[in-house]
């Protein structure tokens, strides 16, 4: 079931990449630099797939159905 929606995709996508590339940019510790990656990562694969299973848990959804 798909609940995540186009606006809220670009954002994850933005956003994750951001996460992936300021730690080198930066030159962040290499815990910080781990858990930003990761998180980075988990928001892309959200968007590329357009499931997210915390939205799921809240029973929350951006997406919205095309007519």
């Amino acid at each position: 079931m798909l609940n995540v929606g186009t606006p809220d995709r670009i954002i994850r996508i933005v956003l994750g990449l951001a996460l992936i590339a300021i730690p080198f940019v930066l030159g962040w510790g290499q815990v910080a630099m781990i858990v930003s990656i990761i998180v980075g990562l988990v928001l892309i694969v959200t968007a590329l797939m357009r499931f997210c299973p915390l939205y799921r848990l809240l029973n929350l959804s951006t997406f919205r159905k095309q007519s």
